[in-house]
């Protein structure tokens, strides 16, 4: 969980690099650093703590040592070794010939570490990047082979997940770059490259990239006849030659922007009526009742014959997928269960036949969700994805797929990718039922009420005042219950971990019919809880939990439906989202929560985009 960038060209490269771990940062931010390289010489700068520190540590640098117009950077979320100076990538080899930086995992690097210590090698960190610097120096010297190959050689011997960026200072011309299961994207521009983790550092310098794919290795270096930057792809296993299919990036830079929000959180939270807007554009066939997803049309048969569906992800897609698992069985009357992606993986699934699997994730990254894909492609499971990143790992990995559409989602919490994955489940849902009996007028009643959820995100948002005000009288708690029944249990889970990322406040999300069942225990009057309880199905229900709580001399904030005053009795605060039909009460209920958790982090003072100990995506189990 760490980006990686690159730049070769004619440019300054350090301008470039920095502007890119900027971008980056959200990956990971304990630690960062910086190696160029120029006429021959490495310069190494690096500096625990967020990119800030990297460039205040080389402010009063000599511009000469800052020169080059090839060189590679890193921002670490620390695996192997404390974040410290030592620790932060990029790493040289033992002589000196070889710099790297890594995004993932070497699993089998203490073996190997310990044939280099035989060898005489020394090393300066823990890392288990350092132990592969050192590998593809060893071979690089005993075999006798160039850069490109004594990485390929190198990695060959490697078990585990990565992203490398390797330059050696014998060829200055050359700059590698190789992944497996960590992504990896060459950037191509005007006799210049850029290589990232993933695309937000190089769309500001060109809309044309290349995505690697697992088991490949680029190698972008002077031909020696047009004196002119190439990039080739080859296969790390058997070093076949293979033609890079260039995609067209259609983010805009504008949308990596602030857009005059203090934080990214908070343009993400206000950016939901559109990003809504988009999710559902062009998708909607309000005549039929029905939903169209482009993607699928090629599977329309298979999905049809499904009898039984997994959804799977991990944090806040697979409480997504809680909700999307009762839209499923509601609406299309498909059997379907939710799992995380690290368990699914690793245990023998009972997958009988026209079994589909529903991958969710934001990033199109997650490791977990990605190796569950793999597991399901195995067991002869159709895969869909539900994903917002365009050429992401998991969008191209699985069968077929279905875009969010909501730009960039820079925060390390998730928010308006959150509401459109809700969103996305249900019309999946519907699409499904349609195919299923489910009648027309249903599916025009769902509809029509989606196509209003732009306008009541927009009359949520406008009270964000009032919110603010709630999180100033509660942000002094340690502890929150979030409780919600049926579409809402998964609400609350998200809810919960909204308010665990951003405040550092334990917060624990469960369904409130399991209240009496053990958790009331911990209510007094220092535990608070967040109760939705819209006017819908379960709402007496809800209600009575929430006299329950206050029985017991515990605070409450409901959340409930405009209009409905009776809780203004019971509760201490009140919270109102718009009417809606209860199978969308989750994509409204998001929004205050979220509101909650930002303002109640800001006002404890916590850097609300990278919360500590976090990174956006997670590309290593």
């Amino acid at each position: 969980m760490c980006g990686i960038v690159g730049y070769i060209g004619k440019r300054e490269a350090w301008p470039i690099l920095i502007k890119g771990l900027e971008r980056l940062e959200y990956r990971g931010y304990d630690s960062a650093g910086i190696a160029l390289l120029d006429k021959g010489v490495f310069s190494v700068f690096k500096k625990k703590g967020r990119v800030a520190e990297l460039s205040k540590f080389v402010k009063d640098k000599n511009s000469n040592e800052l020169s080059g117009g090839v060189g590679i950077a890193h921002t670490r979320w620390a695996t192997h070794g404390v974040p410290s100076d030592r620790n932060a990538h990029p790493h040289l080899s033992n002589g000196g010939d070889i710099v790297i930086v890594h995004n993932g995992i070497i699993e089998n690097y203490l073996s190997i570490k310990k044939v280099l210590l035989s060898k005489g090698y020394k090393f300066k960190s823990d890392t288990d990047t350092e132990v592969l610097a050192n590998l593809i120096e060893d071979i690089k010297k005993n075999a006798k082979v160039s850069i490109d190959e004594a990485v390929r050689l190198a990695l060959a011997q490697v078990v585990g997940a990565y992203a490398i960026l390797v330059l050696s200072k014998d060829e200055p011309d050359t700059m590698v770059v190789a992944k497996v299961g960590s992504p990896a994207v060459i950037g191509i521009g005007k006799g210049e490259f850029f290589i990232a983790s993933d695309a937000t550092p190089i769309i500001e310098h060109t809309n044309k990239v290349v995505y690697l794919e697992d088991g490949e290795m680029g190698i972008i270096k002077n031909n020696p006849k047009s004196k002119k930057l190439t990039l080739k792809i080859k296969t790390i296993k058997n070093n076949k030659t293979k033609n890079p299919y260039i995609h067209k990036l259609e983010t805009k830079i504008e949308e990596l922007e602030k857009g005059g929000f203090s934080h990214f959180m908070l343009k993400e939270i206000f950016d939901q009526p559109e990003s809504l807007k988009n999710t559902m554009r062009g998708r909607i066939v309000l005549d039929k009742g029905d939903v169209k997803f482009g993607g699928l049309e090629k599977f329309a048969k298979e999905l049809k014959n499904l009898h039984r569906l997994t959804i799977t992800g991990m944090g806040t897609a697979r409480f997504t997928g809680l909700i999307g698992e009762y839209a499923f069985e509601e609406l299309a009357g498909i059997p379907a269960k939710v799992e995380y992606g690290s368990e699914f993986t690793y245990r023998n699934v009972a997958a009988p036949f026209h079994t589909g699997l529903i991958a969710i994730s934001q990033s199109g990254e997650t490791a977990d969700t990605l190796n569950a894909i793999k597991k399901a492609k195995k067991e002869k499971i159709l895969t869909l994805g539900i994903v917002n990143v365009i050429g992401s790992s998991i969008a191209r990995e699985v069968d077929a797929g279905i875009y969010n559409h909501v730009g960039p989602e820079t925060a390390v919490a998730s928010t308006k990718a959150s509401t459109s994955q809700v969103l996305l489940l249900v019309m999946l849902a519907i699409y499904f039922g349609r195919m299923r009996g489910l009648p027309k007028s249903k599916g025009q009643e769902i509809l029509k009420e989606i196509q209003e959820l732009p306008v009541l995100v927009e009359k949520i948002l406008k009270n964000a005042k009032a919110i603010e005000q709630i999180a100033e009288k509660y942000k002094k708690y340690n502890n929150f219950f979030f409780l919600g029944r049926k579409y809402n249990a998964g609400t609350a889970m998200e809810g919960a971990l909204k308010m665990k990322e951003c405040s550092y406040i334990h917060a624990e999300g469960c369904n409130s019919a399991e209240l009496k069942h053990g958790p009331i225990s911990l209510i007094d009057k220092n535990f608070p809880s967040i109760v939705i309880a819209p006017m819908d199905s379960m709402y007496e229900k809800t209600k009575s939990s929430i006299e329950e709580i206050k029985a017991r001399g515990g605070p409450v904030i409901a959340l409930t439906t405009e209009g409905n005053k009776e809780l203004e009795n019971i509760a201490d605060d009140v919270i109102y989202i718009p009417k809606t039909l209860e199978i969308l009460t989750p994509i409204l209920a998001f929004i205050p929560m979220q509101l909650l958790a930002y303002y109640i982090a800001v006002k404890r003072g916590n850097d609300v985009d990278k919360p500590r100990n976090l990174a956006k995506s997670v590309t290593v189990e």
